[in-house]
């Protein structure tokens, strides 16, 4: 292909440029992202490289974003990557391999001491340092629930107020887990909520913290928490007043008074770091499904 390609570096003050993106996105995966537009707008904090041909179509993209984490209850300043995609016709051609090593770069002079991506091509990663990390989820007897009363209600993302309420958790929340745990990413819990119709999101008034979870069969999916203090997972239960006798917790259970029997996590992508070793994070951890990017 003989046409000129530009290329463009934190470009999401462009609507058309981030529409573009938009398009590309949703041709390569089914997704759209434009949803964020009503959910506060997208993370201010990417940075997105992308090749856009003469009609303003978006080729190729991959970007950078702030995600900090808490690993072994530090702080870790973390970059995550994500939005990496090709048109088809334009694949072979090294623009993603090009893309991602400005990327890197770029995350390398800001000072991030840690990149983290999802992936179901692990192997395109390790070139660059990233090594996998195993993931594991949570299973057990639901506990006994208290005797305090704790109601809940679910929450509905078409409603304004509802929104306004789970960005002010997400902007104060406590990290899920001391171990390993997301410190802020509001942007991708809201829209991991809107992108599968299982999830459900309470909101629990006397603890004021925001569930999300999920039922499978007889079982309770207790995926992520947000909460200026996490509460007791037999609190939870009994709010949510689900008369299930399992619960499976999809992070790490070190704030919950409760723990189950950990089994490696089998899903469709690999959670792989760069910048420090794999065995730095402890074992067993996962990244809650709410914090997927």
């Amino acid at each position: 292909m003989s046409e000129r390609l530009s290329l463009r570096q934190g470009y999401f003050a462009d609507p058309k440029a981030f529409q573009a993106l938009a398009d590309l996105l949703h041709d390569v995966f089914g997704i759209d992202i434009t949803l964020q537009n009503r959910l506060g707008g997208p993370d201010p904090s990417s940075m997105p490289f992308g090749y856009f041909d003469e009609a303003g179509r978006c080729i190729a993209n991959f970007s950078a974003f702030s995600m900090p984490l808490v690993i072994e209850g530090r702080v870790v300043k973390t970059a995550g990557f994500q939005s990496g995609a090709v048109r088809p016709g334009y694949r072979g051609r090294g623009l993603y391999r090009d893309l991602m090593h400005r990327a890197f770069a770029w995350a390398d002079a800001e000072g991030f001491e840690v990149g983290i991506l999802l992936t179901d091509k692990p192997d395109l990663y390790r070139s660059f340092g990233f090594q996998v990390v195993p993931q594991f989820h949570f299973c057990g007897n639901m506990p006994k629930t208290s005797f305090r009363k704790v109601h809940s209600r679910d929450l509905d993302l078409a409603n304004a107020d509802d929104i306004t309420l789970v960005s002010d958790i997400l902007a104060n929340r406590q990290p899920v887990s001391r171990m390993f745990a997301v410190q802020r990413q509001s942007e991708m819990f809201l829209l991991n909520a809107l992108f599968d119709p299982e999830i459900r999101l309470s909101y629990l008034p006397a603890l004021d913290a925001v569930i999300g979870w999920k039922i499978d069969g007889d079982t309770v999916q207790l995926l992520d928490i947000a909460a200026r203090q996490i509460p007791l997972v037999a609190d939870i239960c009994a709010a949510l007043g689900v008369p299930l006798e399992r619960i499976e917790v999809f992070f790490p259970t070190d704030r919950l008074g409760w723990s189950g029997d950990a089994k490696p996590y089998a899903g469709s992508c690999a959670l792989m770091v760069r910048g420090i070793d794999p065995s730095a994070v402890p074992t067993p951890a996962m990244l809650s499904p709410m914090a997927d990017f």
